[in-house]
């Protein structure tokens, strides 16, 4: 359910351009943001900041592509948001010696230290790298072919990028098995 929640924008803005065009479809993604955010907050209470943050991108850069008439706006938006995050890793582990990623997810995954780093290195890197295919999608191919890419190709290449994460993190999970072997 959480799932169908989080790519409830991104599938009204994909069946939204088919039929009426980009600029009905950035209006439909705004307020499909702001009423998943608005779920959120009275179901649960509380809305997490890269929700938040989200949900700033697509108004400021929806905005702008419906107030100037022009879907360059909308199609840099998801290179901001892919960047920011990424921003968000190296500015905690420059700055604030902080790794954001352990923070997030240290109470669910054990790993050393370099586990943790190689982590966020290959989120970062993959962050980069993301933002920029987006752009070069949307530069290189028209309207539509950028929009397939946002749905199919990005959502399948950050698919393809978690599961290699976990096939990677899997060498570090302990077994029930090994863990009662170690134990005297």
């Amino acid at each position: 359910m959480k799932l169908l929640l989080d790519f409830f924008p991104i599938i009204l803005f994909f069946v939204t351009f088919k039929v009426a065009g980009i600029y009905w479809a950035t209006g439909v993604a705004i307020i499909a943001t702001v009423l998943q955010i608005a779920w959120l907050r009275f179901r649960t209470g509380k809305v997490e900041v890269m929700q938040w943050l989200s949900l700033g991108v697509i108004v400021v850069f929806g905005g702008a592509t419906l107030l100037a008439h022009s879907e360059t706006f909308i199609k840099w938006k998801p290179t901001v948001l892919y960047w920011l995050m990424g921003g968000a890793l190296v500015v905690g582990q420059l700055f604030f010696k902080r790794n954001l990623l352990k923070s997030l997810m240290g109470a669910q995954i054990e790993l050393p230290e370099a586990g943790w780093r190689v982590m966020l290195h290959s989120w970062t890197a993959f962050l980069l790298l993301m933002g920029v295919l987006n752009l070069w999608v949307a530069y290189t191919f028209d309207t539509d072919t950028w929009v397939n890419f946002k749905l199919f190709g990005g959502l399948g290449l950050m698919a393809v990028f978690v599961i290699g994460q976990a096939l990677w993190m899997s060498r570090y999970i302990k077994t029930d098995a090994a863990s009662a072997d170690r134990q005297p």
